[in-house]
């Protein structure tokens, strides 16, 4: 491609730069992994003298710290956080097209669309923009964002703690200081398994969770929208998977669902299982086996946008307030660390995973824009 802005040669080169998460599904090997992104971005950044460091995550994944050090004591600190990984894409999809105002490929809407602001931003402040004289400014490339989050759990055990994080998402553009926690429960039925010509001497699983699905699907429903929050509006629950039974003439041994429950702020996973078994109880279903099928804690995002670091960067997004969403991110990982953190980036959700991803060249120029005027103003 030619007649290409600095801006949009890196993104193509980033998409350029297979790095699909290795925990998913690929049978490409050479398509995985974050570590070519990692060396791109550091080789660029020391190219203007901009000092870089590897915070090991996972064997052969390590994020990405890169730091612009202030004039003076470090007083305060603000961290650029986008994650380097990808979901699984055919090969082809690695080959960036420049179309109607668009760049399209794996990554280009989540989330290296805003990497690329994010970096753009923060290289202009090394080398044409004010260097802050107390706030340390740090981009940190996040591994495994679309697995288990395992590079934003690194970050926040390890630290380095900072007044504000901001978790690159295609967020088209606005400010996000909340989202839903994510909790995946198991709930197991067992039965007697016995000949399919004579089920009467067996005890059917599936239907006994006949009953807990039904009142998951409607009763619990219902119950969960009585509960609201003012950026993210009620929880939800989803029944994504079903399993029982080994073939139609055997009366089946066992059964299990697995739910998807998006919880707001306050909710914990304790408030929620006794929740579903008070409601069982309620309408007499016999309780199932209950147990948590994600080995991560997932919870809620609820930062206080009335925070300084918030409010500065508010202004430099030109918005007047924040928003909510109900997809789960970095920026929680990062805040159970004690770092306030926001979502922010170009890109609509509804394009991130698709086949044909893309984000808008002009939203990308403002969120590069909006992230040099929010470092340019660091005290």
């Amino acid at each position: 491609m030619v007649n290409l802005t600095d801006l949009e040669r890196t993104l193509c080169e980033l998409i350029e730069l297979p790095s699909i998460n290795p925990s998913l599904k690929c049978d490409d090997q050479t398509l995985t992994g974050e570590e070519k992104i990692a060396a791109y971005l550091e080789s660029r950044a020391a190219q203007v003298g901009i000092s870089s460091k590897r915070m090991k995550v996972l064997p052969g994944r390590d994020n990405l710290v890169l730091s612009i050090r202030p004039r003076g004591k470090v007083k305060s600190r603000i961290i650029l956080a986008p994650h380097m990984d990808v979901v699984p894409a055919p090969k082809t999809s690695f080959k960036p097209k420049r179309k109607k105002g668009r760049i399209y490929g794996r990554g280009a809407c989540d989330t290296k669309g805003s990497m690329t602001a994010f970096f753009h931003a923060f290289l202009k402040i090394a080398q044409n923009g004010t260097i802050p004289q107390n706030t340390e400014i740090l981009f940190i490339g996040l591994v495994d964002e679309e697995f288990s989050q395992a590079g934003s759990r690194k970050l926040s055990q390890k630290g380095p703690p900072a007044d504000l994080a901001i978790a690159g998402e295609p967020t088209s553009l606005q400010v996000v200081s909340a989202h839903k926690g994510n909790l995946w429960i198991r709930l197991k039925t067992k039965g007697k398994a016995a000949h399919g010509s004579t089920p009467q001497y067996g005890v059917n699983a599936i239907e006994k969770m006949t009953p807990v699905v039904r009142l998951i699907s409607r009763a619990y429903q219902d119950f969960l929208k009585r509960k609201t929050h003012p950026l993210l509006g009620h929880p939800t629950v989803n029944i994504g998977k079903i399993q029982g039974g080994i073939q139609p003439n055997v009366v089946p041994e066992t059964c299990e669902i697995d739910i998807d429950r998006r919880t707001l702020p306050g909710e914990t996973d304790l408030m929620v299982e006794a929740e579903i078994k008070k409601l069982l109880r309620l309408h007499k279903v016999n309780i199932p086996e209950f147990s948590v099928s994600r080995s991560v804690p997932c919870p809620p995002l609820d930062t206080n946008q009335n925070l300084p670091a918030v409010q500065a960067f508010l202004k430099a997004a030109n918005r007047r307030k924040t928003v909510g969403v109900p997809y789960f991110t970095d920026a929680a990982p990062i805040a159970m660390g004690g770092t306030p953190a926001l979502v922010y980036g170009p890109g609509n959700i509804a394009q991130a995973h698709a086949l044909d991803e893309w984000v808008a060249i002009k939203e990308l120029e403002k969120a590069e824009a909006c992230i040099f005027r929010f470092l340019n103003s660091l005290p």
